[in-house]
């Protein structure tokens, strides 16, 4: 941790690459969720619990990175838990493209925070 009056270690390449990861998905879910509510039906509301999670932790995530939190790499790990499940709820509906669309850009962020947190899938 820095010293005060000292600046911060720069940011890596990883982690820029995962916070850009973060915040690609966080707005394709929201996109996505919005997408979902205009088509309405059950089993829309169980994708969207999943985008609501997924949405979130990638937000905060990303913020917690960008202040180089002591925390930033359990978060790394809670976030690829929630766009793992994000993009497995998408999967359900291999027929909207929008989803599939989300899908990739949650295994991408969920591959992307496994390895800023360390953790193997």
């Amino acid at each position: 941790m820095a010293q005060p009056g000292t600046t911060m270690p720069a940011m890596t390449k990883q982690m820029q690459d995962c916070i850009e990861a973060c915040m690609h998905c966080h707005s394709v879910c929201e996109e996505t969720m919005s997408s979902c509510m205009q088509q309405g039906g059950q089993a829309q509301m169980q994708v969207m619990r999943a985008l609501m999670d997924c949405s979130e932790t990638t937000r905060m995530c990303a913020d917690m990175m960008m202040r180089r939190s002591p925390m930033s790499g359990e978060m790394c790990a809670m976030c690829a838990k929630a766009c793992d499940m994000a993009a497995e709820a998408c999967m359900s509906m291999p027929d909207d493209p929008q989803l599939m669309r989300c899908a990739e850009a949650c295994r991408r962020c969920a591959e992307m925070c496994r390895a800023m947190a360390g953790v193997r899938a």
